[in-house]
């Protein structure tokens, strides 16, 4: 009530102070134009009179008074008229003009010794008058005057009216912007903050799914989002306490965020951490006229992002979001995640010409197919390798910029484009701990060998106290590289390669994700049914397989279309009751390899669906765009199965999200012994992608695994991703970083 009062007062004041003002100018200038009139008009119609009854006495005719009477005053709307000779011989024309005298004796006079005709406005018993003198000249003899006398009180009354209809106006308008203020404030302010309220108690009690349903008021999002922000640090917190008395009492040892966070105090000792990588984790683009921050599909992000946000330091990355210029700060910087602000983001900036050889050229065209054996020729140019070591020098320099104060600091460098960085760093900063990890495949001698520039690649990587890959077999195959190509010593013992005085370690780290004692033991969410999911999208079946790759050669994508088809010809019972759900992220279009693939894709796609498809129900539906990971979540619960087809890869964690997503531990996953992820997860059913008839069987036998099965196999791999989860990951990195004596 006190606010609507303050407001009410504040309008009615804010009101009748501009009301206040325009009346003064309108009155002011009314005023002015109103004695400018009746000035015009006084003179007009005197100089009338005087040239009728006065200007004979310029040539010496006596004034005959018996002419001017009250009535021919009147006529001319005078209300008073006299002749001046002197002052002592003053003759009114009429009677009401004595009491006129004694104020205009003076103004007359003035008038005469100036030797001019002039007017003036007069106050006379408080009301208002225009006097109007007329110079008589007469030959030889002294001048005299007429005098007229206007009433001009009028004016006064009209500007008091003018004063009286403003402050009528005034208040009716403060009224109506009064009522309708509290009508606003009413409807469209209070209302929806007592909605706000309300689902800020859903905050603060923990009714997460509540918090979820937030009222969509558009001027209240900014409220929103930091509300949300509070409510979710708040059911973390409360999460992470229970979590953490849990492993008390069970003596667990699983690595959480805040266990890292420690480790990270304990191991870095308020040095500095840097991450290095070509995909940034946040991408602002614009969306109509607003700016979108967007997480980019990337498997490298999904392990990284995290550790970043538990422990904080700098990530240096490419900006490549339309609108990522205009988020940053003057050091093109940003602190992300947007209104969590855990750590801070540094963009650097590449040209048209950077991106194409370094990051589409060399790295992709190049290094990319090199390191996968999907059978695509991996194509390389001088052109390309120019820019890949300029790019890597471009990086370095930021690095070297961003370290320049600090002690010892720790550099942790992400995956193949950028394997000459290493040695780059260490080059101008010796005492600096630097680590790259390779996160796609490395492979055999012989194929890397195809690379012109191999031993450049080599001793980049080597410049790194620790080399980092997913798998020992990865890791066998980088030294038995090294040991053909450089003139080194790879100490098969300890793993490690020296070259001149420096050492590098290499060993494994099979990377995960963020999955905790609180993940695995959250209660069941709701989920929908496989049926209710693809109706949306017009398809009537009952089985739903779930695929999640970006749209690339070496997924396996044809393959796991055909083995779909094999699937359902071979067991024509599932046919219009089984359906693949394709996620599909298109990347790298620019390239043919891929622009390729994707025509491939959707005519393998196309083939088989008409092939099979009946009027509610098609095999393979195929949602070709980007999906946020919460948009893919609810695929991920109600699918029956999963199917991985990598035909090389270096883990796969769209493997180990499937499994982190299913609450009620059912679902089977089939997973391609190619990818990194099978030597983890034994409660997969392993396929060769290239086996397509093995493939088909494999989902058969996947949609009829009896339920207890689905959970032992599914709590069994559950459990394993909990003890090896991207905390524990980086934990072990950083271990074995601070361990090297540098």
């Amino acid at each position: 009530m006190k606010i609507n009062l303050a407001l009410i007062t504040s309008i009615i004041v804010a009101v009748g102070l501009v009301a206040l003002g325009f009346t003064i100018v309108q009155i002011s200038s009314d005023r002015e134009q109103l004695r400018n009139e009746l000035e015009g008009k006084t003179i007009r119609v005197a100089e009338d009179f005087y040239k009728t009854y006065f200007e004979s006495v310029e040539q010496g005719d006596s004034l005959r008074y018996s002419k001017i009477t009250d009535s021919v005053i009147g006529q001319y709307r005078f209300a008073g008229m006299a002749v001046y000779f002197n002052q002592d011989s003053i003759i009114p024309l009429n009677q009401d003009v004595k009491p006129f005298l004694p104020a205009s004796t003076d103004f007359v006079s003035l008038a005469i010794s100036a030797d001019s005709s002039m007017g003036r406005f007069i106050k006379i018993n408080n009301n208002n008058y225009y006097v109007y003198t007329r110079l008589i000249k007469k030959v030889d003899l002294p001048a005299a005057a007429v005098v007229f006398y206007t009433d001009a009180e009028y004016i006064r009354h009209l500007t008091n009216s003018i004063w009286f209809r403003n402050f009528w106006r005034w208040f009716l308008q403060a009224l109506v912007i009064s009522v309708v203020t509290l009508l606003i404030i009413r409807w469209g302010i209070l209302s929806p903050i007592n909605r706000v309220i309300e689902w800020a108690r859903a905050a603060r009690s923990g009714d997460f799914d509540l918090l979820q349903k937030r009222p969509r008021v558009a001027f209240l999002e900014p409220l929103y989002k930091e509300i949300s922000g509070i409510a979710k640090a708040m059911q973390e917190a409360r999460a992470i306490a229970q979590e953490e008395a849990r492993l008390r009492t069970t003596a667990e040892s699983v690595w959480t965020p805040e266990r890292l966070n420690e480790e990270m105090k304990v191991l870095l000792q308020n040095k500095m951490m840097v991450v290095i990588s070509n995909r940034e984790p946040y991408m602002h683009i614009h969306a109509g006229r607003e700016i979108q921050c967007i997480v980019p599909a990337s498997g490298m992000v999904t392990a990284m992002e995290p550790i970043l946000k538990a422990c904080g330091g700098l990530w240096i990355a490419s900006g490549s979001g339309d609108a990522d210029k205009e988020t940053v700060d003057e050091h093109d910087k940003v602190s992300v995640p947007p209104y969590e602000n855990k750590y801070t983001l540094r963009r650097v900036w590449l040209s048209k010409e950077q991106e194409d050889h370094f990051y589409y050229g060399f790295s992709n065209e190049g290094l990319w197919p090199l390191c996968h054996i999907a059978h695509t020729r991996p194509i390389f140019r001088k052109i390309d390798w120019d820019y890949y070591v300029e790019v890597n020098q471009l990086y370095a320099k930021a690095v070297l910029e961003e370290i320049k104060n600090e002690e010892d600091p720790f550099i942790l460098v992400q995956d193949y484009h950028f394997a000459l960085l290493p040695l780059f760093i260490k080059q101008e900063r010796p005492d600096a701990k630097v680590a790259i990890f390779w996160h796609i495949p490395w492979p055999n001698p012989e194929s890397f060998g195809i690379c012109p520039w191999q031993k450049e690649l080599l001793q980049g990587m080597l410049g790194a106290d620790l080399i980092g890959f997913h798998t020992q077999y990865h890791c066998n195959n980088f030294l038995e590289t090294v040991n053909n190509a450089l003139e080194s010593r790879v100490i098969w013992e300890s793993f490690s390669v020296k070259v001149g005085n420096h050492f590098t370690m290499v060993k494994p780290f099979p990377i995960s994700i963020a999955f905790t004692l609180k993940n695995y033991e959250a209660k069941p969410t709701p989920r929908q049914e496989p049926a209710e999911l693809m109706k949306q999208h017009g398809v009537t079946a009952q089985y739903m397989c779930i695929g999640v790759e970006r749209i690339d050669y070496t997924k396996g994508l044809i393959e796991k279309f055909l083995a779909v088809e094999r699937f359902l010809d071979k067991y024509p019972s599932y046919q219009g009751k089984f359906t693949l759900v394709q996620i599909g992220a298109v990347s790298r279009a620019l390239l043919k390899s891929y622009s390729d693939t994707v025509t491939a894709v959707e005519t393998e796609i196309n083939r088989i669906n008409l092939k099979l498809k009946t009027k509610n129900w098609q095999p393979i539906l195929f949602l070709k765009r980007h999906h946020s990971h919460e948009e893919i979540m609810p695929y991920y619960r109600a699918a029956n199965l999963c199917m991985v087809t990598s035909l090389h890869d270096g883990m796969n964690l769209v493997a180990k999200e499937f499994i982190a997503s299913r609450d009620q531990n059912d679902g089977v996953l089939i997973l391609s012994r190619f990818a990194g992820a099978s030597q983890e997860l034994h409660g997969a059913l392993i396929i060769n992608p290239y086996d397509i008839e093995q493939t088909a069987d494999t989902i058969k036998q996947a949609l009829e695994m009896p339920k207890e099965k689905q959970i032992q196999k599914m709590k069994l791999m559950r459990r394993m991703i909990m003890n090896h989860n991207v905390y524990g990951w980086a934990s072990n990195i950083l271990r074995t970083m601070s361990s090297i004596q540098n």
